[in-house]
């Protein structure tokens, strides 16, 4: 997000975003998710529970700031309270994880161009989203991001005509649409020369 730097000498910086964004977090409705009402689902196992509250944990003891949960629910599965986590930096491990969990990591840069370049200082390239009124700046911003996929305006979307896939370490090759189809077909070349 966009904004002052973090600097907690003096007062914080405007957390209007944040303040926003924890009041939405806090309206999610744990459930099952063959529920219409059910708003936030478990995790998958135990172990990904264990490894996200482990996750949370060094990046606290890393330096990190825990806004919202951060712990189990007391409930029958595998949930996770939504957690928001800020003030991450880079020699925390935190920095460099995916969390596959509900866990928004929060960061502040000055301009779109650290905004660029932090969303590329990471060995996984799966998908980003970019909210903006200004749809061709967006666009501008999207090409230099070094994800499979950015989604402008929207958190993300799949459909069996659009190409599914990353970059780094989030995989290569696509799945879905005609790019998806060619992963598993054996293609000849014969050529006469």
């Amino acid at each position: 997000m966009y904004g002052p730097p973090h600097d907690y000498k003096g007062k914080p910086p405007d957390d209007t975003f944040v303040d926003r964004f924890k009041k939405e977090l806090e309206k999610l409705v744990p459930g099952d998710p063959m529920e219409e009402k059910t708003t936030l689902g478990p995790l998958c196992t135990a172990s990904a529970l264990e490894l996200v509250q482990k996750q949370i944990k060094t990046a606290i003891d890393g330096g990190a700031r825990l806004i919202l949960g951060g712990t189990r629910l007391d409930r029958k599965g595998y949930f996770l309270e939504p957690t928001i986590l800020t003030n991450i930096k880079p020699e925390n491990p935190a920095y460099y994880q995916e969390f596959f969990a509900p866990v928004a990591l929060i960061f502040r840069v000055k301009n779109e161009e650290e905004a660029i370049n932090l969303a590329n200082d990471s060995p996984y390239g799966l998908g980003g989203t970019i909210i903006t009124k200004d749809i061709e700046r967006g666009k501008h911003v999207a090409r230099q991001i070094e994800t499979g996929m950015v989604f402008i305006n929207q958190a993300t979307w799949t459909a069996p005509d659009l190409p599914f896939g990353g970059v780094k370490n989030s995989g290569y090759g696509r799945e879905l649409s005609d790019l998806g189809i060619g992963e598993f077909v054996n293609k000849k070349l014969i050529r006469v020369a």
